[in-house]
């Protein structure tokens, strides 16, 4: 039985591989951009918790870097499961394009967060609220943002156990500067996702992020690990 097992979930991970790889060809041509995520946990006791994060984001394919995002924090719950605050830290770096040509400059990010976390069940619609305010070290200037993600998590299958793996997912945040120009930007995702077991999960999805005069649509891949 567990061979039978371990040959399903490697068909599925073909499957997923197999849709992948079209939105990457995409990428490659046009000026879709794509984000590789991975987000860790782990859990220390019922109460404290460590978060872990590395973004890979692209201007278009592999190889043309427009970010890299690593994140980390320690969580403490408020309640078992439900409601979690944290305290974290995360580098980033950016190569921004000079104008229109192919010449890029790096800038360098420490940045210095807070978050609180609440989570909600309607039916079997599981509902995320994540409230984060940032203190940013951006090379020789300092910011501070804030920023209210609103998540949904729909399963797409209904097993008597409570074993759903196939969902949808869906979310919102948008970001406010505390200086003159108040609104940052907002992203808006939907996405398909997986859940291979209670350790690992992985979502397909795309995402719209757009600014003041501007916007950007990528593809991103996410892969959830607790351990």
């Amino acid at each position: 039985m567990s061979q039978f097992r371990l040959k399903l979930k490697s068909k599925k991970a073909t499957l997923i591989i197999a849709l992948v790889l079209p939105f990457f060809a995409m990428c490659q041509d046009g000026n879709l951009g794509n984000w590789l995520i991975y987000i860790g946990n782990k859990k220390l006791n019922s109460k404290w918790n460590i978060h872990n994060e590395v973004q890979y984001r692209n201007y278009n394919a592999l190889g043309d870097l427009e970010q890299l995002l690593l994140r980390t924090g320690i969580g403490y719950n408020l309640t078992e499961n439900n409601n979690n605050i944290l305290l974290g830290y995360g580098y980033i770096l950016s190569e921004n394009y000079i104008n229109n040509t192919d010449d890029k400059f790096a800038v360098n990010e420490h940045r210095i967060f807070q978050q609180f976390t609440t989570k909600q069940n309607i039916s079997n619609i599981r509902i995320s609220h994540r409230y984060r305010f940032e203190q940013r070290f951006v090379e020789d200037d300092f910011k501070m943002r804030f920023r209210y993600f609103l998540g949904i998590n729909i399963p797409l299958q209904y097993k008597e156990d409570g074993n759903n793996p196939l969902y949808l997912s869906a979310y919102n945040e948008i970001f406010l500067n505390t200086k003159s120009s108040i609104f940052d930007r907002n992203r808006v995702y939907g996405g398909l996702g997986y859940k291979f077991s209670d350790n690992l999960k992985l979502e397909l999805g795309y995402m719209n992020q757009f600014f003041e005069t501007s916007g950007r649509d990528q593809i991103n891949l996410i892969a959830f690990v607790n351990f």
